[in-house]
């Protein structure tokens, strides 16, 4: 019998999408717009002729740190979770 785990997690609470890469000149003259993705959680690499230089991203605020019990719900282990794992027995001899 093979074990096995169910996550029923979002993809997105594990990785932040890649951020999207905008020049400098560009990032000066939309620097309003920016601001407000960067509100709503959109991250940008600022790049200079090609050449990645800066990130503008939302700011970390305390307080909203991940703490004990935030995935409770989220994640379902199956019932043989605990169980032998067949293929480990000529591992553990």
């Amino acid at each position: 019998m093979k074990s096995s785990v169910v996550a029923e997690v979002p993809p997105s609470s594990f990785a932040a999408p890649a951020p999207e890469s905008i020049g400098a000149f560009q990032a000066k003259t939309e620097l309003s717009r920016l601001l407000r993705e960067v509100q709503a959680g959109k991250s940008f690499v600022i790049t200079q002729r090609g050449t990645p230089v800066a990130e503008l991203k939302p700011l970390e605020t305390p307080g909203k740190k991940q703490g004990w019990g935030d995935m409770k719900g989220k994640i379902r282990m199956s019932d043989d979770f605990c169980d032998p794992i067949e293929e480990m027995h000529e591992y553990m001899e």
